[in-house]
């Protein structure tokens, strides 16, 4: 097994977190099972004692679930992680492992559409309290954290608009008042940023995104200290089973492999585009944080070492010039997915953030002209050449009209 202090990350993405079988395979061996036997009755209760250390059951734990988790854990400076089968089932079983009737919960007003639904109608029904607050604003989180909370759930950068939250100064006023920082760390991955180095408690990934980055399979992952994965989130998973396939482990094995690769070729595509963008006519607004007119620039590159793989903008026009552009698209193509080697771009008002309401949305700056673009691994000139096409595409349909 690979020491995790002694190399670095594009190292550990390859070789964290592996053991061989008495084969010596050299890529890792899918343990596609459901349950493992025992050399007798005695082992097996020693097992489920916890007193003899023997996998049990693939939804307790699996070997290459586990080389996942491991090497994840080793990329994000952690102490431990869980794999689950969905970034969403990694965000639910977190809150819900954490959390019972009477708590209280603050949180980013800028979530992801179903995280949103977790804090704003999920937990409530629970008997849990919970406060939305800008979370750009420091002032609105002292607020918010004057009092006791039990739990604080935040991304950084957010989906879709990539506001940045100033996460040591967050994570200080969370604590002060007993609260966990659990961080939705999707969009910068743990090449650009780690959370826990400014202090937050739990990362959250969607591991569909960049780990897979290749649109082949669904996973999630929780990281955190070895205490409060065994402790608390282990026995609410063990019990409720929003567990990873093997197979799909090991297919996020494979996707961390070339993590870093793909990652500082989209970043650098990403900055190529959104440069590009913000010189076009009918373009209103470019938002990506490495940018110097990103409202939160200089936090952005304190907390990230690059400015991620997603690009927003806003067209002039609304919805109808939104939708010509997305429409005059031939390269680029349109899905709700992100992290992807493909480059895929959306249109939130209408698919990610519809439900969380226009009244929502308009306090999060998600106008009906807002594009989310999420850039992969084509020649950028390509990627430009097919938005110039589209944009000129769609100011010749707003003429028409």
């Amino acid at each position: 097994m690979t020491e995790p202090n002694r190399y670095r990350p594009a190292t550990l993405a390859v070789h964290g977190g592996q053991v061989r079988s008495q084969h010596g395979e050299t890529a890792e061996a899918l343990f596609l099972t459901s349950g493992f036997v025992y050399d007798d009755a005695a082992q097996a209760e020693a097992t489920f004692l916890g007193t003899a250390q023997h996998y049990q059951y693939s939804r307790f734990g699996n070997p290459t679930v586990a080389m996942f988790e491991e090497r994840l854990a080793a990329l994000e400076g952690a102490e431990a992680c869980r794999a689950t089968a969905t970034g969403m089932a990694a965000v639910s079983a977190a809150m819900l492992a954490h959390l019972k009737a009477g708590d209280r919960v603050v949180a980013s007003r800028a979530l992801f559409g179903s995280c949103h639904w977790i804090v704003s109608t999920l937990l409530p029904k629970f008997g849990i309290e919970t406060e939305f607050v800008d979370g750009r604003d420091l002032a609105a989180w002292q607020r918010a954290l004057a009092r006791p909370a039990n739990a604080v759930l935040l991304e950084s950068p957010s989906n879709p608009c990539l506001e940045v939250v100033d996460l040591r100064a967050v994570c200080d006023l969370a604590h002060k008042a007993g609260a966990t920082v659990m961080v939705d760390n999707v969009f910068a991955t743990p090449l650009l940023q780690r959370p826990l180095e400014f202090g937050a408690d739990v990362v959250i990934y969607s591991a569909t995104k960049h780990i897979d980055g290749q649109g082949r399979c669904l996973g999630g992952a929780i990281l955190s200290s070895k205490a409060w994965i065994e402790n608390t989130l282990q026995p609410f998973i063990r019990n409720t089973g929003p567990s990873l396939s093997p197979f799909n482990a090991w297919v996020l094995l494979k996707g961390l492999e070339t993590l870093k690769l793909r990652i500082d070729a989209m970043c650098q595509g990403a900055a190529a585009v959104a440069d590009f963008l913000a010189a076009q006519p009918g373009v209103t607004r470019v938002l990506y944080p490495s940018r110097k007119d990103h409202p939160q620039h200089a936090l952005a590159m304190a907390q990230m070492s690059q400015g991620g793989t997603v690009v927003a903008f806003e067209v002039e026009g609304g919805k109808p010039a939104a939708f010509a552009v997305l429409d005059a698209l031939r390269l680029i193509r349109v899905s709700n997915n992100l992290g992807d080697s493909k480059s895929l771009v959306t249109h939130p008002a209408t698919t990610t953030h519809m439900r969380i309401g226009a009244e929502e949305r308009a306090k999060l700056g998600i106008s009906d002209g807002l594009v989310r673009l999420s850039v992969g691994l084509e020649d950028p000139a390509d990627l430009t050449e097919d938005l110039g096409r589209a944009l000129m595409a769609a100011k010749v349909a707003r003429a028409a009209e």
